[in-house]
């Protein structure tokens, strides 16, 4: 996963992600039956093989990526709407490309997505589990219990990845150059229970040296089944990611909101007709978590 963007006349890369405000509910705690270790081992195991795999069973689509970025400088959550970007995201043979075709409503025609500048991310399609997972992460997990994720019954697993793999660029408000460190990170995978698999990735920076501009960095993603062809896939349905700036004129907070939309299978001339309107929220029955009706003991 890597981020890329400018904030406050600032520019940031980083590789990792965690959590957010964004309406998709927040996760209802439920009692859980606590796993043995044998089944704690077994789940993973499973989960593992699922993230490593991921991209092997995704078919080749194309979608639209809406990205709303805001800012807050108060601290105080008051987020103020900067631009909205519209990209097609291409994913063929594993990779993914954007072109951009919308800024705040207005038509592009055959632009980069760098193009638009400010905070950019990119790699929601696979890449963040699979480097979580990826032996030479050294990353160790621990079953937290479980809880309920949009109806469904899910196991929590946190994960710490202790070396610092991922990298941070920052450019300043003056042109002295790119400022560069490495991370460790941490976070929470949502496991359905049942399919065991993983239906949100929360991902925050950690260990960042004091000196770095980059005070802050944390996403999270959501998947849901989505219809390609004649077949469902779990596909990212949201990320949302923020970051904390420290510049010379204070302390600068970023959000990126994505939406993936409109996904369809992909061809060589496949396009998804668009007239640079912005798309309407999300229904409720997307983003909106729902708690577990459980039983009264007996």
């Amino acid at each position: 996963m890597k981020f890329c963007g400018i904030a406050a006349a600032s520019v940031i890369c980083w590789s990792v992600c965690a959590a957010s405000d964004y309406p998709v509910g927040k996760p209802v705690d439920v009692p859980p039956r606590p796993l043995s270790s044998e089944e704690q081992a077994k789940l993973l195991d499973e989960v593992r093989q699922y993230a490593l795999h991921y991209t092997h069973r995704l078919p080749d689509f194309i979608c639209l990526e809406q990205t709303s970025r805001y800012l807050d400088d108060s601290g105080r959550e008051a987020w103020r709407l900067v631009d909205v970007l519209t990209a097609q995201l291409s994913y063929f043979n594993q990779k993914e490309t954007r072109k951009l075709v919308s800024q705040n409503g207005r038509m592009v025609t055959d632009a980069p997505y760098e193009l638009a500048g400010g905070p950019l991310s990119a790699g929601d399609f696979g890449t963040t589990m699979r480097d979580i997972f990826d032996p030479a992460s050294g990353a160790s997990f621990a079953w937290e219990g479980g809880t309920t994720l949009r109806g469904h019954q899910t196991q929590v697993l946190s994960y710490r990845v202790p070396l610092r793999l991922y990298a941070i660029e920052y450019q300043g408000e003056q042109e002295d150059g790119v400022q560069r460190t490495k991370v460790a990170y941490r976070g929470s995978l949502f496991v359905d229970k049942e399919s065991h698999t993983i239906l949100r990735i929360t991902h925050e920076a950690v260990n960042i040296p004091p000196s770095f501009p980059v005070r802050d960095a944390r996403e999270t993603l959501v998947y849901d089944f989505v219809r390609i062809g004649d077949s469902d896939f779990l596909l990212p349905l949201v990320a949302v990611l923020q970051m904390r700036i420290q510049t010379f004129s204070g302390a600068v907070w970023t959000k990126n909101v994505k939406e993936f939309r409109l996904y369809q299978k992909f061809s060589a001339d496949a396009v998804i007709n668009f007239d640079g309107k912005e798309l309407p929220p999300l229904p409720l029955d997307k983003t909106k978590e729902q708690p577990l009706q459980t039983q009264p003991p007996k």
